[in-house]
């Protein structure tokens, strides 16, 4: 008798440390789902920043007139693959969570790009000079 109480008592022991086993695992699961997608928000957010800043302050500068010039710094996220400038957009390839993205932001005014900008993280520099048709974006 006493042998059967120590083996249910055994038996309810590993029951309960495999549910509690089962729970912890679970809520590490849910939690690395959402740290992932909190993530991707952050840096889309960081992007969408950067290219407000440069578009804003590229405007600015073209309708201030020709000679006019600006240097910006601007904190690019981590991700980005290739940044690339087309007449009135600024397209980004982005490494996600769910893999590769596009995105494109648009300017009211055309730009130019002297050389392409460093699609590596961390605060760029760039100089942003008027033109009489465009506004040219270099590194500073």
């Amino acid at each position: 008798m006493a042998l059967q109480k120590i083996a249910q008592i055994g038996t309810e022991y590993l029951i309960i440390i495999s549910f509690v086993t089962f729970v912890v695992l679970s809520v590490l699961g849910i939690a690395l789902l959402y740290s992932s997608q909190i993530q991707d928000t952050i840096k889309f957010n960081q992007l969408e920043k950067f290219s407000s800043k440069i578009t804003s302050s590229a405007e600015s500068v073209f309708y201030s007139g020709a000679p006019a010039k600006i240097t910006i710094t601007a904190y690019l996220p981590d991700g980005i693959t290739q940044i690339r400038i087309q007449n009135k957009e600024l397209i980004f390839n982005v490494s996600t969570s769910n893999g590769q993205s596009v995105i494109a932001y648009s300017s009211k005014v055309a730009l130019n790009s002297s050389s392409s900008i460093s699609p590596s993280s961390g605060v760029k520099k760039l100089l942003l000079q008027a033109q009489d048709t465009d506004v040219l974006i270099s590194s500073a």
